[in-house]
C-alpha cells in the first residue's frame, strides 16, 4: 500500500445531510481526512483556510452551487490545481453540456473537473477515484461515468 491516507485532506461540499455523513464515514473509514463544508461558499473559505489535496463537490446546491464554486475553484491561483472530483445527481453529459457552454461565453475556458461521479455513488469507486488521483496523479479511463443515458 502506497499510503493510508491520513496525511491526505479531502475536502467534502455537500448540502445533503445523509450525504456528508457518508462521505465523511467513508473517508475516514479509508485512512482520510475529511474536511465538511455545507455550501459552495462555506466550501471557497475552507478551501482557502485548509488548502485540502482533493475536493469532492457537490454539483447541485442552494446559494452558490457547485457549477459556480467550481468556477470559481479554478480560477483562482491558490486553488485551482487542486483536484476536483464532482459527485451529483444530475447526469454527467448534462454538466459537461453546461461547463462547455460556459466556455464558449468566457475568455478563459474552465477545465472539466478531474472526475465526475453520478449518485448515488459506490463508494468503492469514490475511493478508487481519490487514490487514483492523489497517489497514481492520473485520471483513468473508469474517471468519469460512463455516459450512458
Amino acid at each position: 500500500m502506497l499510503s493510508n491516507g491520513m496525511d491526505k485532506r479531502i475536502l467534502v461540499v455537500e448540502d445533503e445531510t445523509d450525504m456528508r455523513i457518508f462521505m465523511s464515514a467513508l473517508l475516514e473509514t479509508s485512512g482520510f481526512k475529511p474536511v465538511i463544508a455545507k455550501n459552495g461558499n462555506d466550501g471557497l473559505a475552507r478551501a482557502r483556510q485548509e488548502k485540502p489535496d482533493l475536493i469532492i463537490l457537490d454539483v447541485m446546491m442552494p446559494e452558490a452551487g457547485g457549477a459556480a464554486t467550481y468556477q470559481k475553484l479554478k480560477n483562482e491561483e491558490g486553488l485551482k490545481d487542486i483536484p476536483v472530483i464532482m459527485i451529483s445527481a444530475v447526469a454527467q453529459r448534462t454538466f459537461f453540456h453546461y461547463i462547455s457552454m460556459l466556455n464558449t461565453q468566457s475568455g478563459s475556458p474552465l477545465p472539466l473537473p478531474e472526475a465526475y461521479i453520478e449518485k448515488p455513488p459506490e463508494p468503492q469507486r469514490v475511493i478508487n477515484t481519490i487514490k487514483n488521483l492523489l497517489f497514481q496523479g492520473v485520471v483513468s479511463e473508469n474517471t468519469f461515468d460512463n455516459g450512458a443515458s
